[in-house]
Formats: structure tokens, C-alpha cells, sequence
């Protein structure tokens, strides 16, 4: 038996693998310590699956995600070489806002009382120029203890070259016992800056997810009820791939969007189950929405950040904007309806949860009559209407006073929907629109609690054909974790002109990486037969400042020309082609669920036990009515249509038709 489990900002989600079946269910997450909501889900397990023993638990978290944007990490030091302490206060000269003339940055993570320079100079050739002395680091030493640091973060000059330095700092730090990152060991690649920034970030929320897993181990170790063979607990990474809780302890930083990952991961696996590998995700939950687009294969990224710090690491490439099922409507200052980021989350969560008294997207939803009759949750979970007609209709008051005329509580809760699907709206171009790929040619994969009231809107808006809806999709992320890999990354700077390089130089460099990728995963109980190593290469044109990652082939610089101008619309095969790094993904493949294909008959057109009226485009209409669990494949449902099951409730707009496949995949065919 595995259990997938994603902590969300309003539900914990749980999917159980057990044999051939799947089983999975939501508890509320309790913000304040996201354990006890994991540890009240295992109790659920247990009550369920009797005496049967748990071999691995895959768990997305967003403890560490959580950490860095409200800056609750620990109190770090961070080692530099001497003349560079500020590096993580200077910066690059980038201006995300050029035309904001009171931009107020971040502060950095550490302080000025807490960043330390030592006397040291590596080459950028791995050279020692400068050697540490025996005097530097005993002061040192005494200078981070007399700081009540709580965790260190080392980052030398061309440290990535010549890792010595580093080692020294860190067998030198070891005894006033608190956790060191060094980044020869996080990011031996070059860009101080971003190097600096990302072990900084690794330092800083180690002691707090060290203690997390820690706890969360011995609970799991006590309940799995066999001391010799405890279940297993592993951690989904940013990068689409799990690693075991101990090394996501001492690299938490590798864990920034945990969560999200196992979302695009699911999405997809599933989709292209069905036959779609052009897609674009769109995971809407109770506090965010997170998209991506998968041209053919997860897209990875080495350029993210996350609380105005760059996070150079291996990340799937999701953009996230403030926009949930909890997301807060609100006017601001000039009397404009805004809609997030701020979140009603857990607790108190939406008025119509029983305990919050702001208005939300769920609030709307429910106001617009588009959750049907009943519940959340098969009906265990209830919604109180009358709460959030009150507050909606708060918030009509409000807005009639700026309009001049009287606003409908129906047409208060219109707009709040309209304002949040244009911050989605606007979030899909951003993966899509904005990168150069049409999204008319992808499949729009919705998934998260909150995202089957407003995809077809956003289909339409986009002009998106097809939507693929998984069977549970508020879920999808938990099982998503389960359907990763095992992964971890490794690379190494180059930085030399391409051209001269042979076959046997390029195994040569690889070599010991794969080594220690094998030796890693072996580590982590993976057999040899389990274990596959993917090389890439980091290459660009000579100038330019960032670069693009290349599947290693015998033809770099044809594949590196086709991939530049695919992505930037032109090339130049005659301009010189630097490589940078070397790269490479070592993967463990764990067992999946085969999830098996069910015989489709003829299409035919299931009848609704009732309808529900509901409010689409200012109208008030009554629909019919679905139990999802009861449409077998080939099942059509014509729009308007509302369609409920366990974790999500999809609005099947006028227009747009939707089939079950032989996977009980939703396909719906947008207008």
C-alpha cells in the first residue's frame, strides 16, 4: 500500500494505492502545523485499510514554500569571500517594474550583522590563490557562534571550480552544531549571485523542515507497527521527482514548489494516457492557481524565484497567481474590484465554510447556484448559503455605492467570478501567449478542487478545444506524487567554446557525475536495473547571458540551432555556440498503478436524476444534474450541465459538449 499525500492551503489530499485500487479523500489542513492534518488523514488510512501494512508515503508539502514567503525561516549566517558580503543586498540590476519610481525591494534573508567575509581567492581556472588560514577560521567560528546563527550558508568564489574552501569552512563549522549548505554542494554552477541566493535560501529553512520531517517520520515510523521495515516516507522536489525525507531535510531548497509538481506531474501522466501530450495544466485550488504547459514533455527551468529570491535549482516550470477558490474580494483604493491574492485559506476559509465573514470565489460560486444541491465532499462537507448571500451582499452595497446605482447580490457575485477568471486568464498566456505556442493547439487538463467552475470559461476565452477533466480531480496532485519518479540533479560549469569535444571527453566529465547518481539512488533502495541517467547540456550563443538545456546527442550544435529557434523564433549558425554546463538527472523508477482502460460501447446520453438552477451569464437557468460516478464511457452530457463527484463540481457551459473516455476522463469539446 502507498499513500500520495499534497497539503493545500484549505484541504489535505490523500490517495491510497493499494493493488490495483485507488482510494482518496480530503481532510482541512491546519495551517499553523500542516502535520496534524497529514497525521488525522494516516488515522483515516488505518480505519480504512485494517491491519494492512503501509510499504511508502510520497508526500507533496508546502512547509518550505510557506516559510520563505512569510519569512519564518531560521536565522542564518552567510559566508562569503571577503569584498562580497553584500552580494545577496546588490543583486542584479534587473527592474521587474521599470516604470515604478517607489519600488520597495525585499530585504535580503540575512542581514548585514550576519554576513561574514573570509580571506580566501580561488581562480576562476580552480587555482588556490589565497589559501584559508588556521587564525581565519577559528575567528570565524567564534564570530557565527557570538551571532546565535541558527543554520549557515556558504558561498565562495568560484567555489563551483574548487570546492576546497568550502569543505574546510564547513568541517570548520560543524562543531558549534547547527546545519551548513555549502554551494559546491547545492549549485556548483557559476552566477554568484543566484548561487548565493539559493544555498542562502537552503540554510535558511533547513533547521525548520529538518524538525518537520523529523516529527512526521517518528509519527509514521510509530504507526507503521514494524520496527524492522517502517514505511517509507519520500518528498516530491520541484523538479517532478521524489527523494527520501532525510535529503530533503538537508536541501529543503529543492522542495519550493513540492506541491504544484505533483500536479503537473499527474496531469501529465493521465493526459497522455489519453492520447494528449500537448498540454497546457490549470490547477486551481482554495488559495492558488498554478498553470504550465508541457509541450510533449515537462518543461524544466533554472530560473525561478519565489519571495523576490532567485532559486537557480531545478524547477518544473509553473506559474502561480493568487487566485482561488479562497482568494478575497474586495475594492481598492480607487474603488476597483480586486480578487486575491490575499486568501481566506483553512481557517477561517470561505463564509459559506461556517466560520469566515469576507466574501470569496466560493462565496460567488455558491451564490450563482453552481455547486448544486448538497454539500462538498459527497455531502460531508456542508456549505451555508445564507452566510454567503450576506456577505456578497455586503459587498453589492459596496459596490452600488460606487457605481451610483443599485448592484444585484447575483450580479456582486458575476463580477467577483469574471475578475478572478481574467487573473487566470491572464496567468495561461503568461506559459502560453507569451512564450510563442498558440494555445489553440493544446488541451487545456484541469484539475484542483476549485478549477471545473471556471474552465470553460477560460477555454473559451483562450480558445482552447478540448479540456481532459481526470476522474478526482481535486486529488490529481496527491496521485500525482505517487506516479513521480525518483530524481535527483547534478551538473557541473564548463564554460568553453563547443566545437573541439569528442565522444570521450563528454563520458570522461559525465562519468563521475553518473557515478554518484547511481550511488545516491542506490542508497535510496534503488536496484541498478531501477536506475536511468539522462544527460543534458546548458548551451548558448557566445554573448549571451542565459542559455538554453540541450539533450546530449552527437549533434549538439544543430539541436541547440533547431531548439533556439524554436523558442526564439530565429538562429545563426555561423555565431560561435558556448557550453556552458553539464548536466544530468539520475531517475529511479518506482512501480506505478496501472490504471487500465475500460470498454467503451456506443455514445449514448445518460438522463439527470434532477436539475439544479443556476446562474450563467446573468441568467437564471435550470440544468441538469450529474453524478459523475454514475456516466460510463462513451456517456454524453450536452452543456448547460453541472457535474458533481467527491472533489470538484465542472460547469459545462451553453455550447460545449463533454464525453467520458474509456479512462472516465471528462473530454469536454469547447464551443
Amino acid at each position: 500500500m502507498r499513500i500520495g499525500i499534497d497539503t493545500g492551503g484549505t484541504f489535505t489530499d490523500f490517495v491510497i494505492i493499494d493493488g490495483k485500487e485507488i482510494d482518496s479523500f480530503k481532510v482541512p489542513s491546519t495551517p499553523s502545523n500542516p502535520a496534524l492534518a497529514i497525521i488525522e488523514g494516516l488515522k483515516i488510512v488505518a480505519s480504512k485499510k485494517t491491519g494492512k501494512p503501509i510499504t511508502e508515503i510520497i508526500h507533496g508539502t508546502t512547509v518550505a514554500t510557506n516559510a520563505l514567503l512569510e519569512r519564518k525561516g531560521a536565522r542564518t549566517a552567510f559566508i562569503t569571500t571577503a569584498g562580497f558580503e553584500d552580494i545577496l543586498e546588490i543583486g542584479r540590476q534587473a527592474r521587474p517594474q521599470i516604470y515604478n519610481l517607489m519600488v520597495e525591494r525585499p530585504a535580503p534573508l540575512v542581514p548585514a550583522d550576519l554576513r561574514f567575509g573570509v580571506n580566501e581567492r580561488v581562480a576562476a581556472n580552480g587555482q588556490i590563490i589565497k589559501p584559508l588560514s588556521s587564525d581565519e577560521l577559528v575567528g570565524l567560528s567564534n564570530h557565527v557562534k557570538e551571532s546565535r546563527a541558527e543554520s549557515a550558508a556558504i558561498c565562495l568564489l568560484f567555489s563551483f571550480a574548487n570546492p576546497k574552501h568550502e569543505q574546510i569552512i564547513l568541517d570548520s563549522l560543524s562543531q558549534l552544531g547547527i546545519p551548513v549548505s555549502i554551494s559546491s554542494q547545492i549549485l556548483p554552477e557559476y552566477r554568484e549571485y543566484e548561487r548565493a541566493s539559493t544555498v542562502t535560501i537552503n540554510a535558511y529553512l533547513a533547521p525548520l523542515m529538518s524538525g518537520y520531517l523529523t516529527r512526521l517520520g517518528d509519527y509514521i515510523a510509530k504507526r507503521s507497527g514494524n520496527a524492522k521495515n517502517p514505511s517509507r516516507l519520500r518528498i516530491m522536489q520541484s523538479n517532478g521527482g521524489t527523494v527520501s525525507a532525510e535529503t530533503a531535510a538537508a536541501e529543503p531548497v529543492r522542495t519550493i514548489l513540492s506541491g504544484p509538481a505533483g500536479g503537473v506531474i499527474g496531469a501529465f501522466e493521465l493526459a497522455s494516457r489519453a492520447g494528449f501530450d500537448q498540454i497546457i495544466t490549470f490547477d486551481m485550488g482554495g488559495t492558488s492557481t498554478d498553470v504550465g504547459l508541457c509541450a510533449g514533455s515537462v518543461r524544466v527551468t533554472h530560473e525561478s524565484t519565489l519571495g523576490g529570491s532567485p532559486i537557480a535549482v531545478p524547477v518544473i516550470d509553473i506559474h502561480t497567481v493568487g487566485a482561488g477558490g479562497g482568494s478575497i474580494a474586495r475594492f481598492d483604493s480607487g474603488g476597483a474590484l480586486r480578487v486575491g491574492p490575499e486568501s481566506a485559506g483553512a481557517d477561517p476559509g470561505p463564509a459559506c465554510y461556517g466560520k469566515g465573514d469576507l466574501p470569496t470565489v466560493t462565496d460567488a460560486n455558491l451564490v450563482l447556484g453552481r455547486f448544486g444541491t448538497g454539500g462538498l465532499l459527497d455531502g460531508s462537507f456542508n456549505l451555508y448559503k445564507d452566510r454567503a448571500d450576506n456577505v456578497i451582499s455586503q459587498l453589492s452595497s459596496e459596490m452600488s455605492k460606487n457605481a451610483g446605482r443599485k448592484v444585484s447580490t447575483k450580479d456582486a457575485a458575476l463580477g467577483i467570478v469574471q475578475v478572478a477568471n481574467s487573473n487566470m486568464e491572464a496567468a495561461l498566456r503568461v506559459v502560453s501567449v507569451s512564450r510563442g505556442y498558440d494555445p489553440r493547439l493544446f488541451t487545456l487538463v484541469c484539475f484542483g478542487g476549485a478549477g471545473g467552475l471556471h474552465v470553460c470559461e477560460l477555454a473559451r476565452g483562450l480558445r482552447i478545444p478540448k479540456i481532459l477533466i481526470p476522474p478526482d480531480p481535486g486529488t490529481l496532485s496527491a496521485l500525482g506524487v505517487l506516479l513521480a519518479n525518483a530524481a535527483k540533479d547534478y551538473s557541473r560549469t564548463i564554460m568553453q567554446l563547443l566545437g573541439k569535444q569528442n565522444r570521450k571527453w563528454f563520458d570522461d566529465l559525465y562519468s563521475e557525475m553518473e557515478k554518484r547518481g547511481t550511488s545516491d539512488l542506490s542508497d535510496e533502495g534503488f536496484a541498478r536495473n531501477q536506475i536511468k541517467l539522462f544527460r543534458t547540456v546548458a548551451l548558448r550563443y557566445q554573448g549571451q547571458s542565459f542559455e538554453l538545456d540541450i539533450p546530449w546527442t552527437p549533434n549538439l550544435a544543430a539541436d541547440f540551432h533547431e531548439t533556439h529557434r524554436r523558442q526564439y523564433g530565429y538562429a545563426d549558425a555561423n555565431r560561435p555556440v558556448e557550453l556552458v554546463a553539464l548536466r544530468l538527472r539520475a531517475v529511479g523508477v518506482v512501480p506505478k498503478a496501472k490504471l487500465t482502460k475500460n470498454s467503451e460501447s456506443r455514445r449514448y446520453r445518460p438522463k439527470a436524476a434532477y436539475t439544479t438552477p443556476v446562474i450563467i451569464g446573468g441568467k437564471a437557468l435550470k440544468i441538469p444534474q450529474f453524478d459523475r460516478r454514475d456516466l460510463k464511457p462513451q456517456a454524453v452530457i450536452d452543456g448547460p450541465a453541472l457535474i458533481r463527484e467527491y472533489s470538484s463540481t465542472t460547469l459545462i457551459l451553453p455550447g460545449c459538449h463533454a464525453v467520458i473516455d474509456g479512462f472516465l476522463d471528462l473530454i469536454v469539446h469547447v464551443s
